[in-house]
């Protein structure tokens, strides 16, 4: 079951949920474009995400984090 491709969407689709409120619980406004790059993140690199929000001091951390991602 966890291998399908429904799970793993609706994984995804969570953890986008829960990262997208707590990228806009410390941040306020975040500019569009950064939140439909962090949409297209895995369910993994979201979690990531997740942990690596601890050490952002504002959107150009992200945004480094994202242009990181996107070079692995």
């Amino acid at each position: 079951m966890q291998e399908s491709v429904i799970f793993q969407d609706i994984v995804q689709k969570e953890a986008f949920k829960i990262i997208n409120r707590q990228l806009n619980r410390r941040f306020n406004q975040i500019e569009t474009s950064l939140i439909e790059r962090v949409r297209e993140l895995s369910a993994e690199q979201i979690e990531n995400l997740g942990e690596a929000l601890f050490d952002f001091t504002d959107t150009s951390d992200l945004e480094t984090w994202l242009n990181q991602q996107e070079n692995n």
